[in-house]
């Protein structure tokens, strides 16, 4: 029997599609869903000698379809999407990642980079992935905003 949520079933679905898109673009997968008392990273990949932490959020069809209304309205939003998520005519997952998140992320990426001994000079950064599914779980498209801090 499958105890995880529905929204939880939804992210782990995006992050892996996450995962093979990354595949394509030519990132090694180093870990996923790293956890501490932090925090959780979603994903962490490299790719020509960068480590670049992707934080996950996604989006279903039921936004989606907000964020298509071709004159430009905002309709068909969910409860757990405000006008407010909504930018222009479409909603931004990035949004949700609030200045507490970005906190935790931070002190999670130093304790991994620590834990697995990397040296300082390793250049990395914290991107992130949003991950647009139709309504039966069919990857829409990826957008990825890089270097959020």
């Amino acid at each position: 029997m499958d105890n995880r949520t529905e929204k939880r079933r939804i992210g782990d679905l995006g992050e892996s599609l996450a995962c093979d898109w990354l595949k394509k673009q030519g990132f090694r997968i180093l870990e996923r869903n790293y956890l501490t008392k932090f925090g959780e990273i979603d994903i962490i990949g490299q790719k020509s000698g960068q480590i670049v932490f992707f934080e996950v959020k996604t989006v279903t069809s039921t936004v989606a379809k907000a964020i298509v209304d071709k004159r430009g309205n905002i309709s068909g939003l969910t409860n757990n999407v405000t006008r407010e998520s909504v930018v222009g005519d479409y909603y931004e997952p990035e949004d949700n990642i609030h200045p507490w998140k970005l906190k935790r992320l931070a002190r999670t990426i130093e304790i991994y980079l620590s834990d697995k001994d990397i040296d300082e000079e390793v250049d990395w950064q914290l991107d992130s992935l949003a991950i647009y599914l139709d309504q039966e779980g069919r990857l829409l498209r990826v957008e990825r905003l890089e270097d959020i801090f």
